[in-house]
């Protein structure tokens, strides 16, 4: 596992549970409002952590912690990721996958082999906008409708969530997405916030007013849908 990152502590990143958050080297998209730049482009400068470190401090918050979240990056690129989260489910954590979705295989293979308990799952744009908002002309989004998919068969606890942009998200946006994600569980909204890390200046968020107005538009076709970061 090429890990480049560990929060001891993570108050929100799984919901409901005090965890710890283990970050992974390596993206197959190249999203311009990505906040993790030095996962992704710049990985020669973030030290790699070897992998018996982390599963050592792993070990020494046995009772302490309830839960990992394995993120990255994409963490589906890691070859060793079933091995990884067998050996911190034999620690006794419960583990939250953050992916983007386009490694449908290797989502289907970790839940069948019951390593993951829940998963959130980026949904970056509507199907047809995906090529431009996650910076790779020419996209398949196949494996992404795959993953969708899948999903929303319910063998997991799962949400998906979409980091809203004004330069990138519209009203058409969400008219799109609401029926792509039909019958779903969970739907986030979460606003833009721009840092030093991100991938591309000059991008903005949308005000509360308006990503309210996004919403309403997925909540006939979702079961909770709700904002994030407003």
């Amino acid at each position: 596992m090429h890990i480049h990152g560990l929060q001891k502590l993570a108050m929100v990143d799984y919901p409901g549970k005090l965890a710890a958050t283990v970050f992974t080297g390596g993206c197959n998209l190249r999203c311009p409002f990505c906040h993790n730049a030095l996962l992704v482009t710049r990985l020669a400068e973030t030290p790699e952590i070897p992998e018996q470190e982390v599963l050592d401090f792993l070990a020494s918050r046995r009772g302490l912690l309830d839960g990992v979240v394995l993120t990255g990056g994409e963490p589906l690129l890691q070859p060793d990721a079933a091995d990884f989260l067998r050996k911190v489910r034999e620690l006794g954590f419960a583990v939250k996958l953050d992916t983007n979705g386009s490694h449908p295989w290797a989502l289907v293979d970790l839940v069948e082999r019951k390593l993951v308990d829940y998963v959130a799952m980026d949904v970056k744009n509507s199907p047809e906008r995906y090529p431009e908002t996650v910076g790779v002309p020419g996209l398949d989004v196949g494996p992404i409708r795959e993953s969708v998919g899948f999903l929303l068969e319910g063998l997991v606890d799962y949400e998906f969530r979409t980091t809203v942009v004004r330069e990138l998200h519209d009203e058409d946006s969400f008219r799109a997405i609401g029926p792509w994600l039909s019958g779903a569980k969970r739907y986030f909204l979460q606003s833009f916030v721009d840092r030093d890390t991100v991938l591309r200046e000059g991008l903005h968020p949308w005000d509360g007013e308006t990503l309210g107005s996004f919403a309403d538009l997925v909540r006939p076709y979702v079961e909770q849908v709700e904002l994030r970061g407003v």
